[in-house]
């Protein structure tokens, strides 16, 4: 049985608040079905096939002599149960506990699979921007989150979540994006370093928050593509500047025109590898410190 999980919040004079995860305790056995001992030191990230809607597993490089590292759901794709497929697919049946959910924001296609995650799995922390959704079932996820017990944290632009080496610097949303009737431009953005590589996380962001953030970037080695593959998101300024070797795309069937031509003739135009999951399946990129690695499931 895992220890109950030491979590460590501390503000510093710069009004960054970090997170510091700290692993439970699990059986061995439970950590060799996740990580082989010649990866257990590498960053995973698994962008998971849960059709139309975003949904991804992060599991940080391990810490010292433990055989795994912790481990964060961003968000949860739509109320289907998809994810709990794509999640049973890589955790072991006995493995019941995510250190820690992460919801970019509140949309049905981000946040519907989290309640049934809630449901299913001992959650150590529930990170959100603090903004409430309007549809019928965010009162259902809250619902779930406050039965599970976790530890409920909200987060916007300059804050960070630490485990081990590993960082994340959310990069977004700031205030005033938060108090916009927009949606899609209030989803925690976060730049993730871990394993050698960067992985920028982008929820459905709109041309107005990638303008915003160009100033603040650079170039990463992996990109979550905003909003499915949105013409409307991935403009060419942005990805001029972050300008990744690998693209995921979290797709299904749509009637939206997900993902756009243009987008996909974007990323062409900037040497980036596409990989969707509506074709792929669940991509799972690897980086330990040596090179990059993609398999697609």
């Amino acid at each position: 049985m895992p220890e109950k999980l030491k979590k460590l919040l501390s503000r510093h004079k710069t009004k960054i608040v970090i997170l510091v995860l700290a692993l439970a305790v699990l059986d061995a056995g439970v950590w060799r079905g996740i990580l082989g001992a010649e990866d257990r030191d590498g960053l995973h990230v698994y962008f998971l096939n849960v059709g139309q809607g975003d949904s991804e597993l992060v599991v940080f490089p391990a810490k010292g002599r433990q055989a795994g590292g912790a481990q964060m759901l961003v968000d949860g794709g739509p109320p289907d149960g998809r994810v709990l497929a794509a999640l049973g697919a890589i955790l072991p049946p006995e493995d019941r506990y995510i250190d820690l959910v992460l919801l970019s924001h509140a949309e049905t296609d981000h946040f519907g699979g989290l309640i049934e995650v809630l449901k299913r799995y001992r959650v150590g922390a529930f990170v959100w921007n603090g903004r409430p959704g309007t549809a019928r079932a965010f009162q259902d996820l809250m619902r779930a989150v406050e039965a599970s017990g976790a530890r409920v944290i909200v987060l916007g632009a300059g804050d960070a979540i630490r485990y081990g080496e590993s960082r994340a610097d959310i990069l977004f949303p700031t205030p005033e994006f938060l108090a916009g009737k927009e949606m899609n431009d209030t989803a925690l953005a976060f730049r993730l370093a871990g394993g050698g590589a960067r992985v920028l996380f982008t929820g459905d962001m709109g041309p107005n928050v990638e303008g915003f953030l160009v100033p603040l970037l650079s170039r990463v080695d992996v990109l979550k593509v905003a909003h499915h593959g949105s013409k409307f998101s991935s403009t060419q300024g942005f990805l001029d500047i972050v300008r990744p070797l690998l693209a995921a795309i979290e797709v299904g069937e749509n009637g939206y025109g997900h993902p756009s031509p243009d987008v996909l003739a974007r990323l062409q135009k900037i040497g980036a590898r596409v990989f969707r999951t509506d074709r792929d399946g669940t991509v799972e990129v690897v980086a330990d410190g040596t090179g990059i690695k993609v398999f697609a499931r």
